[in-house]
């Protein structure tokens, strides 16, 4: 099924040879500015509580971020609870979303002079984030049975056409010979994290073809900009959103996959996993159709001339602990993401790769 925009809420993404967008990858200075203005706009013009969650979320990953945007979420936050007590008072439906009102809610027993600011540390060669509100998320199509690579797009589901998501967008053109759309991450857990989605109005299924795949390595091979990339879960493998898509983000340093002393950089030290480096996307889309037919979903990152390789167990295997089901690109490229002050202050560098050892296929 295609939708038109007239059903989206979006207006059609139309290129325009006189004034063409600029690629938002074009800088670094400049998306930085962007991502900024636009959190600063929304919680401006939006009142609702899924921006709110937002703007917050993406504030608390950046200092710089909170310090110009944390007395306007705090005006905002209170504002908020006052109208959804009163609407719950008088035995009312809130007129928002489900998983807002419980994140809210949430949010709301904490308290906003509780609520923490991401923080991080290294565990040996492992990055450790203690983020408490991405603990928040809702686990939308993650925590499903894999069954196959291949799920039929389900217009009744969540998707990056839903028309509330217009606000959310941080940049709409045409990006390397494509339609596409990046809307901010609602609970990022990278620098700049960004949704990016090729040829939204397709409504195509989140699996990768030698098509995408090509332009996922020409977009990173092209930017302008140090340390893009472009995270990538397969059905599976910690995807939760049914409908085509990358995560943008960029990295001042290497991620701990990226590191030159692993074996599959050239280096001497093993990966707790099977992990393979590209440098050429023919070769790497042989492993990939491979995979596809064994079935076996993947976590990818994408950077420039380079991409990383990590076929897996599924979320739902039986070797798998409670805890680290939801792992996708991020854990298994080193950097993971922890919910209380205990675990982040107690794992170390080898409890760790044990756990990461276990999606070993």
């Amino acid at each position: 099924m295609t939708a038109g925009w007239h059903h989206t809420g979006f207006p059609p993404v139309v290129p325009n040879r006189m004034s063409p967008q600029p690629s938002p990858f074009a800088s670094l200075v400049a998306l930085k500015q962007r991502f900024a203005d636009g959190l600063a706009a929304m919680l401006e013009n939006h009142r609702g509580l899924g921006v709110y969650i937002l703007v917050l979320a993406n504030a608390a990953y950046d200092k710089t971020l909170w310090a110009r945007l944390a007395p306007a979420l705090a005006r905002r936050h209170a504002e908020l609870a006052e109208t959804l007590t009163d609407t719950l008072r008088h035995g009312e439906k809130p007129a928002e979303p489900d998983d807002d009102v419980m994140v809210f809610l949430k949010l709301n027993t904490i308290g906003f002079d509780h609520l923490g600011l991401m923080e991080s540390r290294r565990a040996g060669s492992w990055e450790v984030m203690f983020n408490p509100i991405r603990a928040l998320r809702p686990p939308r199509i993650s925590g499903q049975t894999f069954e196959s690579l291949l799920r039929p797009f389900d217009p009744t589901g969540f998707h990056f056409n839903k028309p509330f998501l217009a606000k959310e967008l941080l940049w709409e053109g045409n990006l390397s010979g494509k339609p596409a759309r990046l809307l901010y991450n609602k609970f990022p857990f990278a620098r700049l994290h960004g949704l990016l989605v090729p040829e939204p109005l397709r409504e195509l299924p989140q699996v990768l073809t030698p098509e995408l795949h090509g332009w996922a390595w020409h977009l990173c091979a092209q930017s302008g900009m140090r340390g893009l990339c472009l995270g990538y879960n397969s059905q599976g493998a910690g995807a939760s959103v049914n409908h085509m898509h990358f995560q943008s983000f960029v990295q001042a340093d290497p991620l701990p996959v990226q590191d030159p002393r692993f074996a599959h950089n050239g280096g001497t030290e093993s990966y707790p996993l099977p992990c393979r480096r590209f440098t050429e996307p023919a070769d790497a889309w042989l492993e990939l159709e491979r995979l596809h037919q064994q079935n076996t979903p993947y976590n990818l990152i994408y950077s420039r001339d380079r991409l990383h390789l990590v076929a897996r167990v599924p979320q739902d295997g039986g070797k798998l602990s409670a805890q680290n089901r939801g792992y996708g690109w991020s854990e298994l490229a080193g950097a993971v993401t922890l919910f209380s002050r205990e675990a982040f202050e107690g794992l170390s560098a080898a409890e760790f790769e044990a756990e990461v050892a276990r999606f070993a296929p």
